[in-house]
């Protein structure tokens, strides 16, 4: 994956759940889907950073997003589409908005617990913070052999530094990302 030109990624994404943040802490309004489904779109290139241990989860989270995305052409808020989903009997069926949803939140989980990691821990090796995340997050969810395929991927991860200059980061927004995506 090519550097990302000039774009501050972290800050980027920092910004965008801050602004989500304050909408579910005002109480008054419910999450909309296009704000939501934009800020999640934020998160896809650190995916595609980490090279190919979570290829097949950027394009299942790409896909997701996208998903959600096209949900919010015709649908306004979260609840709202959740509350489709259960009256449609369809919440548990692939592809349905519900089930994306959840599949987005991984997403994000995964993201937050390895800047948690990362921030916790010493050196230049994300294979300790990257494996911890997906153990935690992913790995209850996938079967042995995607579990050993992951595992396997651990070995081509960047290092901390080569993440950063592929996301054109300095590192000062990571413990804004660990803490503000929850």
């Amino acid at each position: 994956m090519a550097e990302l030109e000039g774009e501050k990624t972290l800050r980027k994404i920092s910004d965008a759940f801050k602004e989500l943040a304050a909408t579910v802490n005002s109480q008054t309004a419910d999450m909309e889907v296009a704000p939501f489904s934009r800020a999640c779109s934020l998160v896809s290139p650190l995916f595609g950073c980490l090279g190919i241990a979570f290829k097949f989860a950027e394009m299942d989270y790409v896909a997701k997003v996208d998903d959600l995305a096209e949900a919010s052409k015709s649908i306004a808020t979260l609840n709202a589409m959740i509350d489709m989903d259960i009256e449609g009997n369809c919440v548990r069926k692939a592809g349905s908005h519900t089930r994306n949803l959840l599949r987005v939140k991984r997403g994000l989980d995964m993201v937050r617990v390895l800047f948690e990691q990362i921030i916790a821990t010493e050196g230049n090796s994300l294979k300790d913070p990257a494996s911890k995340a997906y153990a935690q997050v992913f790995a209850p969810h996938h079967g042995w052999a995607i579990r050993k395929a992951v595992a396997a991927g651990m070995y081509a991860l960047p290092t901390r530094a080569q993440l950063l200059r592929k996301l054109n980061e300095d590192g000062e927004y990571m413990h804004d990302l660990a803490f503000v995506i929850k």
